[in-house]
């Protein structure tokens, strides 16, 4: 890597956390075998609720990435620093049946130590655009200015671009009585592509992870509860450090492919 993560102000000025919506959370990631996907789903399905969103099989999640020119985001991932973000805007659904009024997200996620921090705002896909491809102040709520006054400066101060689109199928489950806050998400045919970034293109999707394999991830505001552990040992689940984002820059061959890179197959899907 050719460039350095010292002081720098551009980077730093923008940490402040945001008042629309947000979260923060521990986050661990597995790597399962569709073979194991049943057992998994018959355990989850006993001590959570399924999400009211996942009826049928699940929904899509597709998000186009932003990222600087030397890929500044993707290097903080791979090289671990303590504090990383990303930014993104996001759709739920099916994306060929995107348009301009579209409800979307425009998300920035960052890692703190190890806390995950997510900050969204939802609007129209137009208006998404505008923001962080016209690089221009769109109509929103009030209480929404400040995120969406951190997003253009980001995007302005460090010069950013879509890089990558990812999509996946997700199947998701909430948790319950004690467990309230924990959420587990199997997220299966993991796609990418490296260009034609609007969500509705008529675009060709590459698998970046290998068809035969999801990642799990679990999801609570404090703690994993001991029950969701002892079920991942037991199915021999391998914990994994693995960004969606930066196996589709490395598949399409962006970056050289880190030691954390799944091999994927060369199929094409759209």
């Amino acid at each position: 890597m050719n460039r350095s993560l010292g002081d720098d102000h551009a980077g730093h000025a923008l940490r402040t956390p945001g008042r629309p919506h947000s979260f923060n959370r521990y986050e661990i990631k597995y790597l399962v075998p569709g073979e194991l996907l049943p057992g998994l789903r018959a355990e989850l399905a006993g001590r959570m609720d399924a999400d009211s969103h996942g009826a049928d099989g699940g929904y899509g999640v597709w998000s186009t990435y932003y990222d600087t020119r030397d890929l500044r985001f993707y290097w903080e991932k791979i090289e671990g620093l303590k504090f990383r973000r990303k930014l993104r805007v996001r759709h739920y659904g099916d994306r060929t049946n995107v348009g301009d009024d579209t409800p979307v997200h425009v998300e920035i996620k960052q890692r703190v130590n190890r806390v995950t921090q997510k900050r969204r705002v939802a609007m129209p896909y137009h208006l998404a655009r505008d923001l962080c491809d016209g690089r221009r102040m769109v109509e929103h709520d009030p209480s929404q200015a400040a995120f969406l006054e951190e997003v253009l400066e980001l995007i302005s101060l460090l010069d950013l671009r879509p890089v990558a689109m990812t999509g996946y199928q997700r199947e998701a489950y909430v948790g319950r009585d004690a467990d309230v806050g924990l959420r587990v998400t199997v997220d299966s045919r993991v796609r990418g592509r490296d260009r034609d970034f609007d969500f509705a293109a008529d675009a060709e999707n590459r698998l970046i992870v290998p068809a035969r394999l999801s990642v799990v991830e679990f999801k609570a505001n404090e703690r994993v509860p001991y029950w969701l552990t002892d079920l991942a040992a037991r199915l021999n689940m391998s914990v994994v450090r693995v960004s969606k984002y930066c196996q589709s820059v490395e598949a399409f061959g962006r970056a050289p492919r880190s030691i954390f890179h799944i091999p994927a197959s060369e199929t094409v899907e759209v």
